[in-house]
């Protein structure tokens, strides 16, 4: 049944969507993170200013990455990584809700993993491409 449903289109309209829907969200959220304001909320988490740049560059072209499907699983886990970092460094995994909450981080996550598993798709460059290895697309 597994083959069947990865061979339907429309798994790989859903595909392109949720990669989609997580690169907008990690490049504007990432994006955000350039301006000068952010270096405050770093010197609160104890982050020296020099962090600022990777950490925005860590979340906007992987988002790119996911957008267009290339480098997709590598850009899922990096993304992973990120989360993790804000579930439990950044929200110290308070709550789940509320202050400090991490609900929309674990989706994020979730996806992430999903898109990792997955893979970018047949609406992709990486499969438009074909000369990447499996394991990079």
């Amino acid at each position: 049944m597994d083959a069947y449903l990865s061979q339907h289109k429309l798994h790989d309209v859903v595909n392109m969507g949720l990669r989609a829907a997580v690169g907008v969200v990690f490049i504007v959220h990432g994006s955000g993170k350039f301006n000068p304001g952010f270096l405050g909320f770093m010197e609160m988490l104890g982050l020296p200013p020099e962090m600022q740049i990777p950490i925005a560059l860590a979340e906007t072209v992987p988002g790119i990455l996911l957008l267009i499907g290339v480098f997709t699983r590598l850009s899922a886990s990096l993304l992973s990584i990120v989360m993790l970092g804000a579930i439990f460094y950044v929200k110290q995994a308070g709550s789940l809700t509320g202050e400090r909450g991490f609900e929309l981080d674990l989706i994020l996550l979730a996806a992430c993993l999903v898109v990792m598993i997955a893979g970018p798709g047949r609406i992709s460059i990486a499969h438009v491409v074909k000369k990447l290895p499996r394991c990079l697309h």
